[in-house]
């Protein structure tokens, strides 16, 4: 949020207050805290009518400092996040001249004196400040916000902050920290994750679950600034210095992905979301595969299988499915996976409508009545997940799914989440919408972890800081286009920085019917994914109904992903011990590249695999080799890097090169 009006005014209506005179260091059991006043105090009658910055500092684990910073005590704390507490071992200083907290090869540096200066520094080097106006109180209107900025260097970027489809590097962007369905050609975000590092060597988590926003170069071009309506808001520093050691360290502090099963690596494909379809249909498609020789491994039912208006009733639609069982085993007999569609919704319609109203299993209205409204399906009301009783039964009725023989769901939606309700833990409605997804998605992974332990595994769409355990995450809603497909990847890239360690999207575009080309490119892309799934709107992806060399180029990259499979279970076990995403960034892996920080049409598919997506019907593509060899991994030419290539390719390659050369 933007409080002021260029460098020197203030926007109409709102008043600041900047932290400004320390005043007293006190140390504690776990950091120490510093009280600032938000002038200079030169007196004891200066302390009069005035307020005071609390800020705590505290360390959860090594290399990573928290400050709380802190108004009025009197309210309710803001919500967290779900955090690790190392205990590691700090140092505590004071001098004459400043006041330093260190933990591991961090530390915070708070100058004395009138001026505000709060510095983090590794070995003799200065990562960031906080400095005049850094640390505010902003009152716009009567509503209350605390804000902090974090300095800039000269030519510092900024990435991270979620599954983001905006310009790779956030530097000049206003992000929002809010989820919402706003498909991938907008700025909204359906996982949105208070958390970004820079090429700077070090990251920042603001721990506040509600909206926070961060103005990245953008309000003051010399700082990244975040704000949020709360009297108390925290936010840690953690230093790498690599960009793969904050990643490591953030996610030893919010939590990292678990193993999972081999199966899911395979090819997942869908009905698509409003086709009609029937056991027959589904038959068809499955025994079409396998004549083409395209190995299947995950078949998903989406949103149909269910009857209309009854979105969710967690019952097969009897119509379509006379025999849900019996389906279920003769397609288990095939070798597949099965995956169900969901939601955290149940309209008005469905059998569970009444059970829940009675039950006190919905978010309700101020006035204690159901919240509910008419989109999606007609009359539809939310479950109310900080319900243990809630959380029980809707459990309870995705149980027996599992018991017939579905693997896994597909927990869709949980983004557009109101906040004019009342919560059955009484929780801070703001607060909770992005928090709202994370208990969702739990309440299904706990489910699935209890009765199918290993093998769990959900696709969920919507996500916020933490989310990464319980994988895997999709894109959500992109189009048919080129343009779509490299907005798709770069918040895929985007949400790998953000702790995410897995990553799929809708291969071909979700709305629209893809052109020939922009599928076949997709493709190739889509099964270089961690997660590889065909998926529409209101047409299936089916490769046949699109040309009969869509068939080829499926079946030719299907077989190279099963090929590499022992290879991406190598870096799963990476995914799991470190943190480390399965897609990564270019500046992932070669951060001393001042190039590799640009680039977000390529990445690296774990440690050793260079893919580059063609973006183009002709198969031209420009792409970055970094210093070093590079074995191309359909020709086994070698070719130095620390350049530029273009190269053209068919619909069945595109550039996959090797590290060091190694095959």
């Amino acid at each position: 949020m933007k409080f002021t009006d260029g460098f020197w005014l203030l926007r109409d209506g709102v008043k600041a207050l900047h932290a400004t005179h320390l005043q007293k260091v006190e140390a504690s059991s776990d950091g120490f805290t510093a009280l600032v006043a938000p002038k200079v105090v030169e007196g004891r009658g200066a302390t009069l009518n005035s307020a005071l910055f609390e800020l705590e500092f505290s360390s959860p684990l090594a290399d990573v400092i928290g400050i709380r910073v802190r108004h009025h005590r009197g309210g309710n704390d803001s919500l967290s996040f779900e955090l690790a507490q190392e205990n590691p071992k700090t140092t505590f200083a004071k001098s004459d001249s400043s006041t330093s907290y260190t933990s591991g090869a961090l530390t915070a540096q708070l100058s004395k004196g009138t001026a505000f200066n709060l510095e983090f520094i590794a070995g003799d080097r200065v990562l960031t400040h906080q400095r005049s106006k850094s640390i505010s109180i902003f009152n716009d209107g009567g509503v209350h916000y605390l804000s902090a900025q974090l300095n800039l260097g000269v030519g510092e970027l900024v990435y991270g902050l979620g599954e983001r489809f905006t310009a790779f590097a956030k530097n000049g962007q206003s992000v929002d920290i809010w989820n919402a369905d706003g498909g991938t050609s907008s700025e909204q975000a359906y996982k949105n994750i208070p958390f970004y590092l820079t090429n700077r060597g070090y990251g920042v988590f603001v721990n506040h679950t509600g909206k926070v926003s961060f103005e990245v170069a953008s309000e003051s071009v010399e700082k990244v600034q975040f704000s949020a309506e709360c009297q108390d808001l925290q936010y840690f520093l953690i230093y790498g210095p690599t960009p793969a050691e904050i990643l490591e360290k953030y996610t030893a502090l919010t939590g990292r992905a678990p193993q999972l099963p081999e199966w899911s690596f395979g090819l997942w494909l869908s009905t698509s979301f409003v086709t009609d379809y029937d056991e027959k249909t589904v038959s068809s498609f499955i025994d079409e595969m396998e004549k083409r020789e395209i190995p299947l491994d995950v078949f998903h039912f989406d949103c149909f299988w269910m009857r209309e208006y009854q979105w969710c009733d967690f019952e097969w639609d009897p119509r379509t499915f006379p025999e849900p069982a019996a389906m279920l085993t003769r397609l288990k007999a095939k070798g597949l996976k099965i995956s169900l569609w969901i939601n955290p919704y149940i309209g008005q319609a469905s059998p569970l409508f009444d059970e829940g109203k009675a039950g006190g299993y919905f978010l309700k209205r101020l006035d204690g009545s159901v919240w509910q409204w008419d989109l999606w399906q007609a009359g539809n009301a939310i479950v109310d997940f900080t319900n243990p009783a809630a959380r029980d039964w809707f459990k309870s009725k995705l149980r027996p799914l599992l018991e017939m023989g579905v693997d896994c769901f597909k927990t869709d939606f949980g983004e557009r989440i109101p906040t004019d309700v009342t919560y059955f833990n009484g929780a801070d409605p703001n607060q909770m919408h992005n928090l709202y997804t994370q208990l969702y998605n739990a309440t299904v992974w706990e489910l699935l972890q209890e009765v199918k332990g290993a093998d769990a595994i959900v696709f969920a769409r919507s996500a916020t800081a933490g989310g990464q355990k319980m994988p895997v995450h999709w894109g959500g809603d992109n189009t048919s286009s080129f343009e779509s497909m490299a907005e798709s990847l770069r918040g895929g890239l985007s949400l790998s920085l953000s702790g995410f360690g897995y990553w799929s999207h809708d291969i071909g575009g979700f709305e629209g019917d893809p052109d020939p080309a922009v599928f076949k490119r997709w493709l190739a892309f889509g099964l270089l994914s961690s997660h590889s799934r065909l998926h529409g709107n209101e047409s299936v992806r089916v490769p046949w109904s699109i040309d009969e060399e869509a068939v080829e180029v499926t079946r030719t990259f299907v077989n190279l992903k099963k090929k590499l499979h022992p290879y991406l279970i190598k870096t799963m076990h990476e995914v799991t011990a470190k943190g480390l995403p399965m897609m990564r960034p270019m500046l992932l892996e070669f951060p001393e590249d001042p190039t590799a920080w640009f680039l977000d049409q390529q990445y690296m598919l774990g440690p050793d695999l260079l893919v580059a997506p063609i973006f183009t019907p002709n198969g031209e593509v420009t792409f970055y080799l970094p210093a070093g060899q590079w074995r191309n991994y359909f020709t086994d030419e070698v070719r130095e890097g620390g350049r530029w290539l273009t190269e053209t390719h068919g619909f069945n390659s595109l550039p996959l090169y090797a590290r060091n050369g190694e095959k």
